[in-house]
């Protein structure tokens, strides 16, 4: 089975330097960051495709789907391995694509659009769109590592969506070209609403190969860490930072005490027991953020400009879930959820966790917009991992008193938070890939299509 495919592969591309069949080459490309989860873990370790490939031209994918079709292969795309979930996991072997050499940045429009194949790496996207006085709107915390086709695939916001929202909103994505697997595969042109088809799908119903990304004006920023007493007072400062539309900002994050203590690179930035805001706010309005934050009882740690992706130290690399790496560097016991609180009942929400499981959730907030303007209180809690049954109790009280959860511990879009209530992911799967060939068993309500014998 393996040299059949790897033979065929080899024969589409010409090269077969970008087929591989080695073992330690086929599990890298095989796996994410699904390890952050105590339950998947086991679930995926042992996951692994048959052959991987690394595509360069959208003709090649063509051919290498029509190739995988005939034989009935599963084919799973990879962009770079920074996903939480399995995303990228094989399921059921197959080909794994790697888009890593689909990397260009074909232009950057007048009126800050980024056109862009899927492998660019997001932190190379911000670097040269500074140079030309824009900026990404929003990235997640691997963004030195993280490729733009992966982030619309896996992602949803990160660093910036306090300000512009996530990846579904305000045209942030404005279109994109995704090739198919059907019959005989083809490349569709997604704009405008479109998009929503295969956003944060996971490539389970089309391979993107060319993205209209929207970008910012460029700010010169500066990175401010305070430190305060409590966390319902950095909570407090970080939301009137967050909400209010007199500040500039990109960033702002707040963590409980002790989770400050497991960033061990920049310990100099944290006072024991108490509680970090980390925030970037527009250089012209740093003095005016740091008496702020002064006068709402807290200390400044630390002011520094960020230069882009190589600043250091780099306060994104402690935020959104980056967070958690460091929680588990920290304690392995340690895992996340991904949430949303109430703008407006979130201390009673907070309070009524606390009650239940005591320093079993620690609280880290990431402010960001929703689709509706409205600044709320993101959060990935780092969550101390005791059983499934006693996480799973976690996930449905925090549901049942309001606060929205993502599972994070499944490998399934369903429960993931972000499958669209009006199936317009599902209707695409079984438009574009009625036989589920694309990253099969993570759309769980998707039937395949019925062979006629």
């Amino acid at each position: 089975m393996t040299e059949g495919l790897a033979a065929g592969l080899s024969q589409i591309l010409g090269d077969r330097e970008r087929v591989f069949t080695a073992p330690a080459v086929l599990d890298r490309l095989s796996h994410d960051f699904y390890w952050y989860s105590p339950i998947l873990r086991p679930r995926l370790a042992n996951k692994c495709a048959d052959v991987a490939a690394q595509p360069t031209s959208v003709d090649e994918i063509l051919a290498m789907l029509r190739f995988a079709g005939r034989l009935r292969t599963p084919v799973t795309v990879r962009g770079a391995g920074t996903g939480n979930y399995g995303q990228c996991v094989p399921l059921e072997r197959g080909i794994v694509l790697d888009l890593s050499l689909m990397d260009k940045l074909e232009e950057i429009t007048p009126d800050g659009i980024a056109v862009c194949q899927p492998g660019l790496r997001l932190g190379v996207l911000e670097t040269e769109a500074r140079k030309q006085g824009w900026e990404l709107r929003m990235y997640p915390s691997t963004l030195v590592k993280a490729s733009v086709g992966g982030f619309l695939a896996g992602g949803s916001g990160g660093i910036g969506s306090v300000a512009h929202g996530g990846l579904r909103d305000f045209d942030n994505v404005r279109a994109f070209e995704v090739v198919t697997m059907e019959e005989e595969p083809r490349v569709v042109l997604h704009e405008g609403s479109a998009v929503h088809e295969i956003l944060h799908a996971w490539g389970t119903n089309g391979i993107l190969t060319r993205i209209w990304f929207a970008l910012a004006p460029a700010v010169e920023w500066t990175q401010v860490t305070v430190a305060f007493d409590t966390f319902a007072q950095a909570f407090d400062f970080s939301e009137s930072i967050a909400v209010s539309t007199e500040w500039t900002k990109r960033l702002a994050t707040v963590f409980e005490w002790p989770i400050p203590s497991f960033f061990t690179p920049v310990k100099n930035l944290v006072r024991d027991g108490r509680a970090l805001a980390l925030l970037m706010i527009a250089n012209e309005q740093v003095h005016a953020l740091c008496a702020a934050a002064e006068s709402a009882g807290g200390e400044v740690t630390f002011v520094g400009v960020y230069y882009g992706p190589r600043t250091q130290p780099l306060l994104s690399d402690y935020t959104w879930n980056h967070t958690t790496l460091w929680a588990i560097k920290a304690d392995p016991a340690y895992t996340y959820l991904q949430c949303g609180f109430s703008p407006k009942e979130s201390r009673e929400q907070f309070r009524l966790l606390r009650e239940r499981y005591g320093q079993e959730i620690l609280f880290h907030i990431e402010f960001m917009k929703n689709g509706d303007g409205v600044v709320i209180p993101g959060a990935i809690p780092v969550v101390r991992f005791i059983t499934e049954e006693r996480l799973n109790d976690m996930i449905a009280y925090c549901r049942s008193i309001g606060v929205f959860v993502a599972n994070p511990h499944v490998n399934y879009l369903e429960d993931g938070g972000r499958f669209r209530a009006d199936n317009i992911q599902l209707l695409a799967k079984q438009k574009y890939d009625p036989r589920g060939l694309l990253n099969p068993g993570k759309m769980i309500s998707f039937q395949k299509q019925k062979v006629t014998p």
